[in-house]
């Protein structure tokens, strides 16, 4: 279900509707139902409730209540002395207001787009089928100018209220009913309960909580909505498009809501990259990324590398168990908070939950909407992990794979290329795996950038995994580690970062995998490595051998080679005057980067640059194509092996 298209939402059109949405806010009715009469019997906070269900108002239960009336009683109660209307209950009196105008304009636009209105003109000669009908899209076109009005409130008023709502979320007693009967009917319904709850003594004790509160009703509202949507009908003109409103950054998608749990950040253990031993190429990528991130710029909400080409919206890093994978997702989220802290810019760290995949239908896509959602915040940098990726993204295809983990897999692909796909260049998710081989061919390919992470590899890769241990033995007792050191390594001298990529691929000079190398030695009888020719035969010998590579494999070799492009380091002095250059506008940063990245070419050969990337990269390929396969012969050897030694020993002994 693509949104495929956006539609405008003219501020001057929502002028003509502002009179009708006061009206609302003077005064609206409402007759309570029996239920939520009944209601005070089973609930947590008996006062609040009996409060709500006691209609008052002596002309048949039908009660007259007004916001406005009541949010002036407020301030006569929370200011006696002040003149003007406090700011909070302003801001909180014009949002409602605001809300509830655009509600009207979205229920408008469905009454057009589902011929809702055609079939209110003929109302009076509908039959059985047609009446039904009417009446199926009156309730669908009440509960989308409910969530539009609710979820606009929401996100004029988040950004004021407090960041913890548990206090006034343990006041509130829920909304006793909402109604999807007729527009009116909802949103006197709705106002009716507010208003409700902002007279009664307990719930508003400074003009904050009228803000507070207005946040807590409204979400509540939304998660009544999101219940019962399964049961409209009609839905197909609010599912396929999005509307946006003229000069804001506010749009309705449908029944999406982003500030389901507005995402907090995750704690996480502080380690620095000197801690982590080996994994030069891992630790390269992560300072890499760190600094590409931090060139974000809010203003424009862009980001100057990633028109430079170096931006990797997606990566992953793979490796053996044991070797740091964990600690890595640690030292990345370290580095770019204390980044962040320094430069002043909000920073969410934003791993995937364990708990992700459910197994109610559909259950498992809602829960991974909710988390790709964020990502989509342009007002903070946003790091989010996925580690064990094999569990939550593994192949489709594979026998036993559940309808969770397929719902997962669509929703990543649906958000990472495609309609739904924006990224400012702000957000980054890492796949970190021990089985690549595991993982979705389809989200393999999504991946920008990838990494080894290998642990240690060197004498001095080992000599540094051990001092780390017995150093801290030699804090509390200097002489009881009495060993010799190394004469001429001094420890961790290893485990800096280096210049650049070039340092760590000097080693890779031809592939290692068998049956890349002899593609590439069979090409290269033909054609030299500096000519193009050369990589076009090479990959389509590749084709051959591993079917599934593509022209989008071709693209990631061309991303990996734009990323040794801006294979440079910043300044030190940047990082240490925000000034110079994390402060400076969009076009200054992205002309001192271009600045950069000359130099940086120069010492670059690209005929070279692009060897190493393409080896590198086929032997990834073949490596992830080669190990499934490696893993069940070995399973299966080893079945065999165990059956002869259980013979053996059973001849043994008869």
């Amino acid at each position: 279900m693509e949104h495929n298209s956006t539609f405008p939402i003219k501020q001057n059109e929502l002028d003509v509707l502002r009179d009708e949405a006061t009206s609302y806010i003077k005064s609206v009715q409402w007759e309570q139902g029996q239920r939520a009469k009944n209601k005070e019997n089973n609930s947590k906070d008996e006062s609040i409730l009996l409060y709500l269900s006691r209609a008052q108002g002596g002309n048949g239960g039908v009660e007259v209540t007004s916001v406005s009336k009541t949010i002036l009683a407020l301030k006569k109660r929370l200011l006696p002395n002040s003149v003007a209307i406090p700011i909070h209950l302003n801001e909180t009196l014009f949002a409602v207001q605001e809300g509830i105008t655009l509600g009207i304009w979205i229920k408008d636009s469905y009454y057009d787009a589902s011929g809702l209105s055609s079939l209110s003109e003929r109302k009076s000669v509908l039959d059985n089928a047609g009446k039904r009908e009417y009446e199926s899209k009156m309730h669908t076109a009440t509960a989308f100018m409910l969530f539009a009005t609710a979820y606009n409130i929401l996100h004029n008023l988040k950004p004021h209220a407090s960041d913890d709502l548990s206090v006034m979320k343990n006041k509130f007693a829920g909304i006793p009913e909402v109604s999807f009967m007729s527009p009116l009917k909802g949103i006197a319904c709705a106002l009716y309960y507010y208003d409700k709850y902002l007279s009664h003594p307990d719930i508003v004790k400074t003009d904050k909580d009228v803000i507070d509160f207005t946040v807590v009703y409204f979400e509540v509202l939304i998660d009544e909505i999101q219940l019962r949507k399964s049961t409209l009908e009609y839905t197909e003109t609010i599912l396929d498009r999005t509307y946006k409103l003229e000069n804001s950054d506010f749009a309705v998608s449908g029944w999406e809501n982003v500030f389901q749990g507005v995402a907090k950040s995750v704690e996480f253990n502080k380690i620095q990259f000197e801690q982590i031993v080996g994994n030069r190429d891992a630790k390269h990528f992560a300072r890499r990324l760190t600094e590409r991130m931090l060139s974000y710029d809010f203003a424009v909400q862009k980001n100057p590398f990633q028109e430079l080409g170096g931006f990797m919206p997606v990566f992953m890093g793979y490796g053996i168990p044991g070797t740091g994978k964990s600690m890595l997702i640690a030292a990345i989220a370290t580095r770019l908070k204390e980044h962040c802290d320094n430069l002043d810019i909000p920073f969410l760290f934003h791993p995937m939950p364990d708990t992700l995949i459910s197994t109610f239908q559909g259950g498992s896509a809602e829960k991974m909407v909710e988390w790709m959602k964020p990502l989509q915040d342009p007002t903070r940098l946003i790091f989010a992990p996925i580690d064990d990726a094999e569990n939550n993204l593994q192949e489709r295809t594979a026998q036993g794979v559940s309808a969770g983990v397929k719902e997962v897999i669509g929703v990543f692909l649906r958000y990472t290329e495609g309609a739904y796909a924006v990224n400012y260049g702000n957000s980054s998710i890492g796949l970190f795996t021990n089985l690549p081989e595991m993982l979705d061919k389809a989200v393999i390919s999504r991946v920008q950038g990838r990494f080894k992470i290998d642990g240690a590899r060197t004498e001095h890769d080992f000599l540094d995994q051990d001092h780390l241990w017995w150093r801290k033995l030699d804090d509390t007792m200097p002489d009881f580690v009495n060993m010799q050191g190394p004469e001429n390594y001094s420890y961790l001298q290893d485990q800096g970062l280096v210049k650049n990529m070039g340092e760590i691929l000097k080693i890779t000079d031809k592939p290692t995998e068998e049956r890349v190398l002899e593609a590439y030695d069979k090409v290269e009888k033909s054609f030299k490595t500096n000519q193009h020719l050369f990589y076009a035969n090479l990959y389509k010998e590749i084709q051959k051998i591993f079917p599934f590579f593509s022209s989008r494999d071709v693209r990631n070799i061309q991303s990996a080679v734009s990323l040794r492009l801006t294979d440079f380091d910043l300044e030190e002095d940047w990082f240490e005057n925000p000034e110079i250059y994390f402060k400076k506008d969009y076009d200054t940063k992205f002309n001192m980067l271009q600045e950069l990245m000359r130099a940086n070419m120069k010492g670059l050969d690209f005929s070279e640059v692009r060897r190493q990337e393409v080896v590198r990269y086929l032997d990834n390929v073949a490596t992830i194509a080669d190990t499934d396969f490696k893993r069940k012969v070995d399973a299966r050897v080893n079945q065999l092996n165990i059956d002869l030694e259980a013979r053996r020993k059973f001849d043994d002994r008869n």
